[in-house]
This record gives C-alpha cells, sequence and structure tokens, in this order.
C-alpha cells in the first residue's frame, strides 16, 4: 500500500478555484460531505497591526473519517479548530455542517482537550450525563446514555469517582465520554493525549479506534505526534509555519482495523518518513525567521 501526498494550493485561491483532489472527486458523486471549510481565515489585532494566523484555508470531511492536521508550533492548527468548534470567531470564511452553515458553538461538534476539563465537583457519571440534562433528556435516558459510554471507554466501575480520584488518562477518557454523550456529528480534538506519558498515550490511542469502530465517529484531531497522525488518520493535513495554511494533504490507506504491529510495517514508516521530512522544513522556517527578528529588534 502507497499513501497519497498531494501538495496543497496556495491560500490566495478561492475556494472555488481550488483544484479537486482525488478525495473531493469522490464527494461529487457521493452526498453532501459531513464537514466543509470554505476559506477560513484568522487575524488578530495586536498593537502593532493585525497579525495573521491562518491564512484560506478550505477542506471537507466524510462520514466516519478521521482527519489529523499537523504543523510547527504556533501555525494556527489549535485556532483553526477552535473555529469549526465555535469558540472562535473566523475573520472571513464559511463553515458547513451537514450542509447547513454554522458560527456559533454547538453539540453537535463536541471538544476534547488537552486540559482537564471536567467538573471537579460531580461524579465521572454526573460529568458525562451533564450534556444530556442540559438538552432535557430525562433520568432514565441520561443514566442510559453516561453508563453506555462509559462502558465504551472502560470506566463503568468508577462512574461514582470524582475526577481527583482518577488518572491524566482516566479523565481523559471521562471526557471522551462525555463529549459522546451529546452525540455530536464530530468529534474535535485538540492534542487530548499530549499531557500523558507513552505508554497511557498508546493505550488511549487504541481507544479511540476501538470507539471509532463502534460507535462510527466522525473526528478532527490536532496533534504534535507524527506516530500519532499516522496511526489513526485516514488522511493527514500538514500545515505550514504562521501564517499557517496546509501545504500538503496525505492519504492513509490503512483501513479501520489497526493494531500496535502497523508502527513497524514499511508502509507505516514511509508514512512516517513523508510527514516528517514536511514539517522539517516548516521547523527550520520557524527557527530561521524567530532568529531573523531577533536580529531586528
Amino acid at each position: 500500500m502507497k499513501s497519497a501526498v498531494a501538495s496543497w494550493p496556495q491560500p490566495s485561491l478561492g475556494y472555488a478555484e481550488l483544484p479537486l483532489t482525488t478525495y473531493e472527486k469522490r464527494l461529487n458523486f457521493m452526498a453532501e460531505p459531513i464537514l466543509r471549510i470554505d476559506g477560513i481565515t484568522k487575524q488578530f489585532q495586536t498593537k502593532k497591526g493585525p497579525l495573521t494566523a491562518l491564512e484560506p484555508t478550505s477542506f471537507s470531511m466524510d462520514v466516519t473519517e478521521f482527519v489529523s492536521i499537523v504543523g510547527p508550533s504556533g501555525c494556527g492548527k489549535s485556532t483553526l479548530l477552535h473555529i469549526i468548534g465555535g469558540l472562535l470567531e473566523p475573520t472571513a470564511g464559511h463553515m458547513y455542517l451537514d450542509g447547513v452553515e454554522f458560527h456559533e458553538p454547538g453539540a453537535e461538534r463536541g471538544m476534547v482537550f488537552q486540559a482537564y476539563t471536567l467538573f471537579p465537583w460531580l461524579t465521572v457519571r454526573q460529568n458525562v450525563q451533564f450534556g444530556p440534562k442540559l438538552r432535557g433528556a430525562d433520568n432514565n435516558k441520561r443514566k442510559e446514555l453516561a453508563d453506555h459510554f462509559l462502558d465504551a471507554v472502560g470506566l463503568h466501575g468508577f462512574r461514582d469517582h470524582y475526577p481527583k480520584q482518577l488518572s491524566g488518562g482516566m479523565r481523559q477518557r471521562v471526557a471522551i465520554a462525555r463529549a459522546l454523550a451529546n452525540s455530536p456529528r464530530i468529534l474535535l480534538m485538540d492534542e487530548p493525549f499530549g499531557a500523558l506519558d507513552a505508554q497511557t498515550r498508546a493505550v488511549m490511542q487504541d481507544l479511540v479506534l476501538d470507539i471509532r469502530r463502534k460507535e462510527h465517529t466522525t473526528t478532527l484531531f490536532i496533534t504534535h505526534d507524527i506516530d500519532e497522525a499516522v496511526y489513526l488518520s485516514d488522511r493527514i493535513f500538514v500545515m505550514t509555519a504562521r501564517p499557517g495554511h496546509f501545504k500538503a494533504e496525505i492519504t492513509v490507506p490503512f483501513g479501520q482495523e489497526r493494531e500496535d504491529a502497523l508502527r513497524n510495517s514499511l508502509e507505516f514508516l514511509e508514512i512516517r518518513k513523508q510527514v516528517h521530512e514536511l514539517l522539517h522544513e516548516e521547523g527550520k522556517a520557524v527557527v530561521e525567521a524567530e532568529i531573523a527578528a531577533g536580529r531586528t529588534e
């Protein structure tokens, strides 16, 4: 199996002008993609004037697809995810979920962050029930949802514990269960395993794969970890240094049935090398820009 690497068009082009990737051509013969991002940009106002964090960015995702975005620090990948989650307002562009444009946060977009965001005064079960409760679900339905997703993440026996009684990996499992209990159309995950040790991180990656198979989730995933991106993803977008835009799109042809032994395969190592080389170029650009900025100050 070989991966497909597509160079991404320059951000100055409009969405309608972008050459179609193989994936986008296939979507022309299918239903509306679950997520479509059309020319999203972001500028922040600073004392020195506008700072462009994200140049025009466009892509789409199919149902049950797992897409990762990687890039150097400060390139705008988390900014993009927060815009899609409704936590930041874009400077320009449009976003569509199931063909309907959106601008604000919504339960149909479940978010999981690197930082632990559980309510410390609620038990594990109560944390998972929080979203359904806000939506008006009755007690029986809330209990059913919480028990189902705590089973899915392997924490049924800890449902009456409080967050402070759990390890970091267990807290992130609760966060995933809480997001899933809202029945989101798409999961947005911002470096959710970045604070975990290597062994726990590997376990969490297998958990995400298992949940995807069982719950048919669609996931947009931000990570700095190349191995993690290759192991989990159907496609990987590589971003440039700030101001960020997509530099390349890499197809990962392993299907949904993956096991840890895949990491040692020649195909896996080849894709990892491709991503590494692309990121290394951008990392050098970041360092050179920082050195140049230091000389001018």
